[in-house]
């Protein structure tokens, strides 16, 4: 769907909407595109009706994703749909092209809070172990790197983004500077510091890294690896360790950072600001993922797991 397919009046209105996104928010060309698209859908539902972007009500709006729900969505998709729908009407709201906001009265789709795929204590052991086995530059650095995520939690962005001068003198703390430039502190293994001691002489004598400031630095220029690349590095591994790589990335390394530290007797505000949440509610997921696991593992073990509890009740 382009502009140039709706009607010069719903194209118009679009058109204001996505100056703004990309002026005021900037917003990429793909998410003003994806909002574009979304637009369009709901242009040409209320062409239907005879009604306009900028003139259609909340019962139209409703209607809409009536229909929407009809088309065998996803809820996920559905609420995309309805985010870009309230954002679109605030700003004509906003711009006096509206007297009205018709999104206010509807209510999105219930989605559910889906559970962080979380690695084992023993396939997190089969990468580690994997990733030492490996020779060369590259096999040191994604040893040093797996250990660090592992034992801090970090985001992969602040782990590509780490300064080398944070871990010279072998601290039992790093601080990381998280989300909103927030700082915070977060222990060392020993098995992270040791790769660590191990990687830092190899790296300074990989490349010319004196003016590089990263700890794992860009084979050119004076950047760092990027996330994708480390995390392809990361595919790479989990299928030569035969962990299933569906289950492997740097996001699902974080989880079983906190998942395992909950399992074995963490308190939960520890591990928030382990992880850099802001609000404690984030981190509970992780609590869901234990009950998750606990269930699971009665339905496997139990010796009662298959039996009907009813009719041992009442037979």
């Amino acid at each position: 769907m382009s502009a140039e397919q709706l009607s010069n009046r719903d194209a118009h209105a679009a058109e204001r909407f996505l100056e703004m996104l990309g002026g005021e928010r900037a917003a990429a060309e793909n998410t003003r595109l994806a909002y574009l698209h979304d637009l369009g859908t709901l242009a040409g539902f209320l062409a239907g009706r005879g009604e306009s972007l900028d003139s259609a009500g909340a019962d139209d709006l409703r209607a809409y994703l009536g229909w929407l729900g009809g088309q065998q969505l996803s809820p996920r998709t559905v609420a995309r749909r309805l985010s870009t729908f309230r954002q679109f009407y605030r700003f004509l709201f906003s711009e006096g092209v509206r007297e009205d906001d018709p999104t206010e009265p509807l209510d999105g789709p219930r989605q559910g809070r889906s559970l962080p795929k979380v690695l084992s204590e023993a396939e997190v052991e089969t990468l580690l172990q994997t990733a030492a086995a490996r020779e060369g530059v590259a096999g040191v650095r994604l040893r040093a790197m797996l250990e660090l995520l592992y034992a801090t939690g970090l985001r992969v962005s602040e782990l590509v983004t780490l300064p080398v001068h944070a871990v010279r003198r072998d601290p039992r703390m790093l601080v990381v500077r998280g989300k909103g430039g927030r700082e915070r502190m977060v222990p060392l293994s020993t098995p992270a510091r040791a790769a660590l001691g191990d990687w830092l002489p190899v790296r300074d004598g990989w490349l010319d890294t004196r003016k590089n400031a990263y700890l794992f630095p860009a084979r050119q220029g004076d950047g760092h690896l990027t996330r994708a690349a480390f995390a392809q590095q990361l595919k790479t591994l989990a299928q030569e360790a035969g962990v299933d790589v569906a289950k492997v990335s740097p996001h699902t390394l974080r989880h079983a950072f906190a998942t395992h530290l909950l399992e074995h007797g963490a308190d939960l505000r520890s591990v928030q600001q382990m992880l850099g949440h802001a609000d404690i509610s984030t981190t509970q997921i992780y609590t869901h993922v234990l009950d998750a696991r606990l269930q699971a593992l009665v339905g496997e073990r139990h010796p009662l797991a298959g039996i009907k509890l009813d009719g041992l009740l009442h037979g």
